[in-house]
């Protein structure tokens, strides 16, 4: 018979989604991070045993968007910025 391992945490697959989500759309990196985190965490968790590998997908696609949020609003200061500065030294 195989053996079932029960988890002991719910996940929060859904929760970093929406904060990976939601880094994309407005918020970057306040909530991007937090998602990357999060995820990270959650990822080692599912390793472990911890929470339901079911969760393994949500989460990663949450904290990979969390990831890209971040990155994004990063790039975007870094040209945008010194474009502005330019612009308004004139």
């Amino acid at each position: 018979m195989s053996e079932q391992v029960q988890t002991t945490e719910q996940g929060r697959g859904v929760t970093i989604l929406v904060f990976g989500i939601l880094s994309i759309v407005s918020l970057g990196p306040i909530l991007g991070i937090p998602a990357w985190i999060m995820g990270l965490k959650d990822l080692e968790k599912i390793d472990q045993g911890k929470i339901p590998a079911s969760e393994r997908q949500l989460t990663r696609a949450g904290m990979i968007l969390g990831i890209i949020g971040t990155f994004y609003v990063i790039l975007v200061l870094l040209i945008v910025l010194p474009i502005v500065l330019v612009f308004v030294a004139r």
